[in-house]
């Protein structure tokens, strides 16, 4: 009996190891790994859905596939991911991805320009038929680059569920890399709940940052907080990691108050339809007015993320006149901890009032406003908890229709709210000419858009806590050839566009009436074509038509003739 049992447990063992070693992957790059980003980092709108291995600050650095597999998508494009490639693995259930590219490996390279010049376009969207280019663990497939929306040279990495396409946490799979180093938290907000909680006599939250002595460690609270009734709490912190400067997202968050787990939250895993919740997980109106980053350790009532564990969705009840101990824990994916104890008083004060509101709007339903020459529709689903919602407008002789403010605070919306502003001057022919703009700071301004309807613009936004007013855009794009002289002898035609308001929207380039292919990154201005003999007739006269339209609507042409 006893040896059936050593038997088992050895089977279990070996089972278990063999599970845990069909899931582990090679990494994707071939020098010495290490991360500029983790996965579930706290972005703009978003939470990365990757993570971002360094490619020592340059380009072309080899990209090699994780697994054996096939590719099951490419995707071109100026901004996001630039060049990316997907690659599915079917006896794993996973899709490994590998974003901002330089360039693909030849084979997937010749196909993917074959599908650009069949649709006319420089950005596309590519589903291979499974099978039709195959990869093996090991192999090169791409150069890493700089491409799309990327702030420098690197590999964006995901590995996701194919099929439900959620990202998950791709560390989970790679080979160590070393980390001994702990979470750094940095600041703690309390916040008052409306009419039910109050922070220090006031209704507003308190923010505080967090000092560090001498050694490093962070210091206690610089100032003494008295709460009663309902509160939430909000941690700000990052991640480190050995031998590197950045700053990562912490992956386990855990607070305690008198010993008791009130909240934790794990970022494993979540869906893209869900990463603008990242704005109800933060304190979204202190990112965009500081660009800081405090985590709510409390749900709001249109948070579905699914990466929490909370008693009463984490708002805390301070019902006693008396210390209330708190602890929070921040953990990164190697298991390093830093623990942090605070404490609060509890004691007895008056908790203020809602104030006065006209236009209260539910989380839960479909809100409207409308007053002259403007309208709002939120529908449901798109606001994370109940708003006050406030609008004033102002004469703007420099604009075609009032100037409005849209609420005064920030407010992010999961989706959109559909929004038009009516014309107190309509006099352009070309209503495409019209466009919303949003109004900076600083006065200046931002073009948004839109589409002309009943003598005003309507348009979507995604965030309230703005001012708009309808502009125009009648100037076309400027088209600048750079150094034509040089075209023939470095085989490339290079042309810079410019456009100071409403943005290029599309550009084509045809040598004798046929289509060739620029490229283009969001990053530059320049436009490249490369002299592709397969598709030249050389030995005569080429004419070069090179068109752009803006976001307006305007549109300028460009003709060059040249021998080649």
């Amino acid at each position: 009996m006893r040896l059936l049992k050593l038997q088992l447990i050895f089977f279990l063992f070996f089972t278990s190891t063999l599970l845990s070693y069909s899931q582990q992957y090679r990494n994707p790059v071939t020098i010495s790994p290490a991360l500029s980003g983790n996965f579930g980092e706290l972005r703009n709108n978003h939470f990365h859905s990757g993570i971002d291995f360094k490619t020592q600050q340059v380009v072309d650095k080899p990209i090699i596939a994780i697994e054996d597999g096939y590719v099951s998508r490419i995707s071109v494009s100026p901004g996001g991911y630039g060049l990316a490639l997907y690659v599915d693995h079917p006896s794993t259930g996973h899709t490994s991805v590998y974003a901002h590219l330089n360039s693909f490996s030849r084979e997937i390279a010749e196909w993917v320009k074959e599908q650009q010049y069949q649709q006319e376009r420089f950005s596309v969207i590519l589903y291979p038929e499974p099978g039709m280019l195959p990869v093996k663990k090991g192999e090169q497939i791409a150069l890493s680059g700089n491409t799309g929306s990327s702030g420098g040279p690197h590999l964006h990495f995901e590995i996701r569920d194919t099929h439900t396409e959620e990202p998950l946490d791709a560390l989970e799979f790679l080979a160590k890399i070393p980390d001994t180093r702990k979470p750094d938290i940095q600041g703690i907000t309390f916040y008052p709940i409306l009419e039910k909680g109050v922070v220090n006599g006031s209704g507003n939250p308190v923010r505080l940052n967090i000092s560090k002595d001498k050694a490093g460690n962070p210091s206690p609270l610089g100032r003494n907080i008295e709460v009663w009734g309902r509160i939430g709490v909000g941690v700000k912190a990052y991640d480190r990691m050995d031998g590197q400067n950045n700053i990562y997202g912490v992956k386990h968050i855990r607070l305690f108050m008198d010993d008791r787990q009130i909240f934790s939250s794990t970022i494993n895993r979540f869906s893209f339809a869900d990463t603008r919740m990242l704005n109800t997980f933060i304190d979204f109106e202190d990112w965009r007015k500081q660009r800081s980053f405090f985590m709510k350790s409390f749900i709001e009532p249109g948070n579905t993320l699914p990466f929490y564990e909370a008693e009463n969705n984490g708002y805390i009840d301070i019902d006693e006149e008396r210390p209330y101990r708190f602890r929070y824990e921040l953990e990164d994916h190697y298991g390093n901890r830093l623990t942090y104890n605070f404490t609060v008083d509890g004691k007895s004060q008056s908790i203020p009032q809602r104030p006065d509101c006209n236009n209260w709007m539910a989380w839960n339903l479909y809100n409207s406003y409308m007053e002259m020459g403007f309208q709002l529709q939120i529908p449901k689903g798109n606001l994370y908890d109940d708003i006050c919602f406030f609008h004033s407008s102002t004469r703007s002789p420099n604009h075609y229709s009032d100037l409005h403010r849209v609420n005064d605070t920030p407010v992010p919306l999961h989706n959109r709210a559909d929004m038009w502003i009516g014309m107190h001057t309509d006099t352009l022919l070309n209503k495409k000419n019209y466009g919303i703009v949003r109004i900076n700071d600083n006065a200046s301004e931002s073009w948004v858009g839109g589409e002309y309807v009943r003598g005003g613009i309507k348009v979507s936004i995604r965030e309230l806590g703005d001012r708009y007013a309808i502009s125009a855009d009648t100037i076309a794009p400027v088209i600048t050839p750079i150094e034509p002289a040089t075209w023939v002898n470095q085989k490339r035609i290079r042309i810079r566009l410019r456009d100071d308001k409403s943005g290029i929207a599309s550009f084509r380039g045809e040598i004798n009436g046929e289509y060739v292919l620029f490229t283009h990154d969001s990053k530059s201005s320049i436009y490249t074509y490369r002299f592709d003999d397969s598709r030249l007739t050389k030995g005569q006269q080429q004419v070069l038509v090179f068109t752009v339209v803006d976001g307006a609507s305007n549109r300028s042409e460009y003709t060059y003739n040249f021998f080649y």
